[in-house]
């Protein structure tokens, strides 16, 4: 169990144990959420079926269309359901494995210039912030994007050592594949990335440039290629690629997950819409990351790590240009005040869950100011940065507990107590030897125990839907998927009911305080919260998935929006089109299309009343008669006699 030498013995058991307990945090009754996001989980399922699904993202196997962002984080998820079999296990585990990989990787990243203690600190904070614990537990791509920006953090710090060019490369790959996970996100380190390796690498100003502008160039490679081989793919061998206007993936980068989340527009709504809109961010403005949306996702270390900042790089300031540890603070801080900022801003979509890019940063930040400030202690300055950190850790956290009133109403004053405990015993300066363990008890209180708390309720809550939020109560937007085999042994296609035999009416559990209400869609659902509203299941009843079962045509169905499809395809294991791609309102198929497929007998049935994930569908926004799906459902009212399937209005379109 002993490191390398002249290692001190405690820091790998230590290390061991904070993996292992991050292990069991990510992984205990990961399968009661059943297959989580049912629109990913249905894109993967879709590529154990084709390989040209697994390759292009496709939400069904016969490659109608996409999923809305590029297939990155579907590879590696995909990959371990075709090694394993397809079940709720492994959906979700591959995000778990990543979550342990991203907190070693961040431990190891912060030990290289500020030693083990901050080490174990900033891999423990990232480890227990609530959105962490809820996206390392989702098979959303968040988890995979946050495991490779944090992986070219470690590669930039080890170009830092001796100014590898190569090194610095391999950053720029890892950003490129961020890139392939959730396009323009990755981008938001970059700028900190830049300006670190421009401040400190022991080399040349020109020597400098020349290896950024060559990390550059093997991030446009790493994100190049599978652009370029989409963009040259003849569309017409292809799935339309969701999310965009013109079939281009291209497009969707710039657009759609571009501009569009940043200034709205190209299909990109809810931004910005109020206080109460906190599915989509809420107001936006300085303050957004403290307010009812991002607050008891994020939050709860937010102060602390921004102090840490200001007084890290206050307390390094005469240090040499190359120093290390100033370098590991403007990483971390550049990172997240580029971020935040972004986040705070953008009056595109934007969704609670996003703020887990900036878990990374905190604990670095938190985990570095308390080594930096504690090596210092007998300076006025670095004993005010640490009570600082400590005291507005325990203020703040109370208001947050306060939010949720009847969740451990005690914890508050034991948060708020102890962090003014701790910041007291930190100011008496030199006689703080004498007490350092109360010191040490005191500041671990204050800085852990209310986002510990947040954590472990958040792993004891079943998360479903398109949007889930942390936190004591279960709460999402979007479609859930019907419940799988429950692990590794689990069979393979999942059915229409949950396992206890149930058929729910879609409803949610409760929902976070000024969160927008979900309604009810006549789904067989899992366990946890799935809203049924925007974006809510189409009927997944016992009868209909019978009847598409049946079916042996390219696509067992066509329904609008990839929601209500993706349900459909993990109640039958079959391919169903979900027209109008996730909000419903794509151009895909097009009317012309779809009546080519039914005429070449490719597609069974149509089934009305579908939705999409976001504002279209039938019905909303999408359902205009000018829109692909309204043209659609029109010309098979017209042509074709409807029949009811359980609760179902279904359009038999083979003879």
């Amino acid at each position: 169990m002993r490191g390398p030498a002249g290692q001190t013995a405690y820091v790998r058991p230590a290390a061991l144990a904070m993996l292992a307990g991050t292990a069991l945090l990510y992984l205990w009754n990961l399968t009661a959420s059943g297959y989580g996001n049912s629109f990913y989980a249905a894109a993967e399922l879709a590529g154990t079926q084709s390989w040209k699904a697994w390759l292009f993202g496709s939400l069904d196997a016969g490659n109608a269309i996409t999923v809305d962002k590029p297939p990155g984080a579907l590879w590696v998820a995909t990959a371990f359901a075709r090694l394993f079999g397809f079940n709720s296990f492994t959906v979700l585990a591959p995000q778990a494995f990543m979550g342990i990989a991203a907190v070693g990787l961040l431990y190891l990243t912060v030990k290289r210039v500020a030693g083990p203690v901050a080490g174990l600190i900033a891999g423990s904070a990232l480890a227990l912030t609530p959105v962490a614990v809820l996206m390392f537990r989702f098979n959303n791509p968040d988890a995979l994007l946050v495991l490779l920006m944090v992986a070219a953090a470690y590669f930039v710090v080890r170009s830092l050592e001796n100014a590898s060019g190569r090194w610095l490369a391999v950053a720029g790959v890892a950003i490129g594949f961020a890139f392939l996970t959730k396009m323009g996100q990755a981008l938001l380190v970059l700028p900190a990335f830049t300006l670190v390796y421009l401040i400190a690498a022991p080399t040349s100003f020109r020597r400098r440039l020349l290896q950024l502008l060559g990390a550059l160039g093997a991030l446009m490679v790493s994100a190049g290629w599978y652009v370029a081989l989409v963009e040259l793919w003849p569309a017409s061998s292809r799935p339309y690629i969701g999310g965009s206007t013109n079939n281009s993936l291209l497009e969707l980068a710039l657009g759609y997950n571009g501009l569009g989340r940043l200034l709205g527009g190209s299909g990109n709504g809810g931004g910005g819409g109020g206080g109460t809109n906190t599915g989509f961010g809420g107001s936006t403005g300085i303050t957004r990351m403290f307010g009812s949306a991002f607050g008891t996702e994020i939050s709860w270390l937010l102060p602390a790590a921004l102090i840490a900042l200001v007084g890290g790089l206050w307390l390094t300031r005469r240090a040499p240009r190359t120093d290390r540890v100033r370098a590991g603070l403007v990483l971390w801080g550049g990172w997240l005040l580029v971020t935040a900022g972004v986040f705070s801003f953008m009056s595109g979509t934007i969704h609670p869950y996003y703020a887990v890019a900036l878990a990374p940063a905190i604990g670095g930040l938190v985990g570095m100011g308390i080594s930096v400030a504690w090596k210092q202690r007998e300076a006025p300055a670095a004993r005010i940065t640490l009570a600082a950190m400590v005291l507005a850790t325990g203020v703040w956290d109370y208001v947050l507990l306060g939010r949720t009133s009847d969740f451990v109403p005690w914890a508050k004053y034991v948060v708020l107590a102890a962090g003014a405990i701790a910041a007291l015993l930190v100011l008496v300066g030199r006689r703080v030897r004498r007490v350092l363990p109360a010191v040490v008890l005191a500041v671990v209180v204050s800085l852990g125990l209310g986002s510990t708390a947040y954590a472990v309720a958040t792993a004891s809550q079943t998360h479903n839907g398109s949007i889930p939020t942390s936190g004591p109560s279960s709460s999402a937007m979007g479609g859930g998927g019907t419940r799988g085999a429950g692990g590794p042994g689990g069979t393979g296609v999942p059915t229409g009911t949950p396992p206890d035999g149930s058929t729910g009416t879609g409803s949610t559990g409760s929902t976070r305080p000024g969160s927008m209400g979900t309604g009810t869609a006549g789904a067989s659902q899992s366990g946890g919260s799935s809203g049924g509203g925007m974006g809510g299941d189409a009927s997944a009843s016992s009868e209909l998935t019978a009847l598409l079962s049946k079916t042996n045509t390219t696509w067992a169905a066509a329904t609008s929006g990839s929601q209500s499809a993706a349900s459909l395809e993990l109640a039958t294991g079959k391919s169903v089109i979900a027209i109008g791609g996730f909000s419903g309102t794509d151009d895909a198929p097009t009317l012309a299309q779809f009546m080519q497929w039914v005429a070449e007998g490719k597609i069974s049935y149509y089934i009305a009343g579908g939705q999409g994930g976001g504002v279209g569908g039938v019905g909303g926004v999408g359902g205009q008669s000018t829109s692909a799906a309204g043209q659609i459902q029109s010309w098979v009212e017209s042509n074709y006699t409807a029949t009811t399937v359980g609760s179902t209005t279904v359009y038999k379109l083979t003879s």
